[in-house]
């Protein structure tokens, strides 16, 4: 474990740098006492898929450093107030030792910038106060023997610049993304390849048209989006490489779009050029099946179609190793029991995606959130179990074994776990029919909470425990009834939607054409009069979908239709999320009719 050692700064780098950006305003930081004037020594020959293995396994320093407090705290004010914003301590070097001891190798540090960023007013000079203490955190990370990535993350949604209605924010947005890189690139620039920049989080996406910061924004549609995205992370490439030093050889971390394995997989995400070779990582984020990954009232994982669903996503993400490119599973995680046990099939869980990982070369960052999750910040895992899986599969405990044996084995596991995982937990005999077709409601609460089978594929194991679905099998034109009974959860009712959809499994390839028409929708028994219209469509071609809240889509797609011909005030969402009657949902019901329209 070798020390960081201290080092004498020099501004210059950086007030040339700033002195790029006309548009800010007031005095430029004085960091003269920040800035590295040699740079430490710097591996150039390794490339990304050689660093993915030494980078081991990674956590990440969750809901810590970038925890927005601007809008309540204010700007300005001490680094440490907004660090311990959202509940978690102040990081120290201890723990820093901690997550080196339990197992892990890499440390992600997600930070929000704009905190110490009066953007607003087209100031995007970082406080030089709020620099210091992410390197401080950097350091300690550093001394602890461990590979570094921080980010630009979330950050009070001021991405949303991007997708702004007004020309004149979107140019700004890309001023305040270029200074802020520049800034963060010219401050790190010296340090060694152990310290990697990512481009942003989960943002580069539909997200850029965010309105919780930019309420005009939501102008971007359809493959724009991408378009964006990919110029976003070209930028991010370009602006680092420009600042020189080793910044020229460092390595970089390009979040996909979404950061979502399908979404990135896409032929309209482009990784970008880069004038160093073998230097790009990207980045994915990992929580399927979300209600199992993402709250408590999902408990168990390990169904065959759980598991293949699991290896068939991380197979996919091969064709960026095969293009020279290093993959990192940013965040990952599975959720514990509201009593804060761990689920049935977590250790399963972890083990597949690890091995996983491992055959494929990618470099996984847990996501927990301290107190709230798996690993307490002063004393490590909190289940033995998992104490000692990570202790065993940290870099140095792999490097007992022939990589190439290791490997081999890591993949035989995945597919021994396929082969002996049980067909289902539920007997519904319609699950994995081709020749028949079953209509549910997809689910999801608004605060995220319960859920019920979301996604293209009908899984009625996918559900919060106590929930009670109605589910109906199509057998040609006619009207049906699909609900959902919340009073056996334990809160014994839902809050409103995150997301949701009417699903007719292979709805498109048994009733091609069809459209769906909804006749009446009761929550607690009583009528809620929709304020919008809705539209038929499919995401895969073959599972026929109609949303009921989707914020995730801004318009419908080209292909989307309806009983009456027309798309016109045709909406992703017919509901109001805020609605008073959905804030208790004791029971959904849905009844609509479904055929060719006329």
């Amino acid at each position: 474990m070798k020390s960081t050692k201290k080092v004498i700064f020099a501004a210059a780098g950086l007030v040339f740098a700033l002195g790029l950006f006309t548009q800010c305003k007031g005095k430029l930081p004085d960091t003269s006492s920040k800035i590295v004037t040699q740079p430490q020594p710097f591996d150039s020959s390794i490339t990304a898929l050689e660093l993915s293995k030494k980078m081991g396994n990674g956590i990440n320093l969750s809901n810590t450093l970038e925890a927005f407090g601007a809008e309540e705290l204010g700007l300005g004010k001490d680094p440490k107030e907004y660090e311990t914003f959202w509940g978690q301590p102040v990081t120290t070097p201890e723990l820093m030792k901690l997550y080196k001891e339990s197992g892990f190798d890499t440390i992600r540090i997600p930070v929000a910038w704009t905190n110490a960023m009066d953007w607003k007013n087209k100031n995007y000079v970082i406080g030089t106060d709020y620099i210091d203490r992410v390197e401080e955190v950097v350091n300690y990370a550093l001394d602890a023997g461990l590979y570094v990535i921080f980010n630009d993350h979330w950050d009070g949604d001021w991405w949303g610049m991007f997708g702004s209605a007004s020309e004149a924010t979107r140019a700004e947005a890309w001023k305040l993304y270029e200074a802020m890189w520049t800034q963060l690139a010219v401050r790190f620039k010296n340090y060694s390849e152990k310290v990697i920049f990512e481009g942003g989080n989960e943002e580069i996406g539909n997200r850029l048209n965010d309105v919780f910061a930019v309420p005009d924004s939501g102008s971007l549609k359809g493959d724009e989006i991408y378009e964006v995205a990919n110029k976003i992370n070209q930028k991010f490439v370009d602006v680092v490489r420009k600042t020189g030093g080793n910044n020229s050889q460092r390595f970089l971390l390009i979040p996909g779009y979404n950061t979502d394995v399908g979404m990135t997989c896409d032929d309209r995400f482009v990784m970008p050029k880069d004038s160093a070779k073998d230097k790009l990582f990207v980045s994915v984020h990992y929580y399927t099946p979300w209600g199992y990954c993402g709250g408590s009232s999902v408990t168990h994982w390990g169904t065959v179609r759980e598991v293949g669903e699991m290896n068939n996503n991380m197979e996919k993400l091969s064709r960026f190793v095969d293009a020279g490119y290093g993959v990192i599973i940013g965040e990952y995680g599975t959720g514990l029991r509201s009593d804060g046990t761990l689920k049935d099939g977590n250790m399963d869980w972890h083990e597949n995606f690890l091995d996983n990982c491992d055959y494929y070369n990618y470099v996984p960052v847990m996501w927990d959130t301290g107190e709230w999750g798996m690993f307490d910040r002063k004393t490590g895992f909190k289940f033995q179990e998992m104490t000692d899986f990570y202790k065993s599969r940290s870099y140095e405990a792999l490097l007992a074994y022939d990589e190439e044996e290791w490997r081999k084995e890591a993949y035989n596991r995945t597919l021994d776990r396929y082969d002996d995982a049980p067909e289902m937990i539920s007997d519904n005999e319609l699950v994995g029919a081709t020749d028949r077709s079953v209509a549910w409601i997809m689910y999801n609460s608004q605060d995220w909470s319960l859920t019920y089978s979301v996604g293209d594929i009908y899984d009625p194991d996918t559900r919060s425990e106590g929930l009670i679905p109605t589910d109906v099998e199509i057998t040609g034109p006619g009207t049906y009834t699909v609900a959902l009974d919340f009073t056996g959860t334990e809160a014994g009712f839902a809050r409103s939607f995150a997301f949701s959809a009417i699903g007719i499994s292979n709805g498109e390839l048994l009733f091609p054409g069809y459209c769906i028409q909804i006749k009446e929708f009761k929550v607690n028994g009583e009528n809620y009069r929709l304020p919008s219209k809705g539209y038929t469509a499919s995401d895969d071609g073959k599972c026929t979908r109609y949303n009921i809240y989707n914020e995730w889509v801004s318009e419908p797609p080209a292909e989307a239709r309806s009983f009456d011909g027309s798309m016109d005030r045709k909406r992703p969402t017919i509901v109001q999320q805020d609605a008073a009657i959905l804030q208790e949902m004791k029971t959904l019901e849905i009844t609509f009719e479904y055929k060719l329209p006329e």
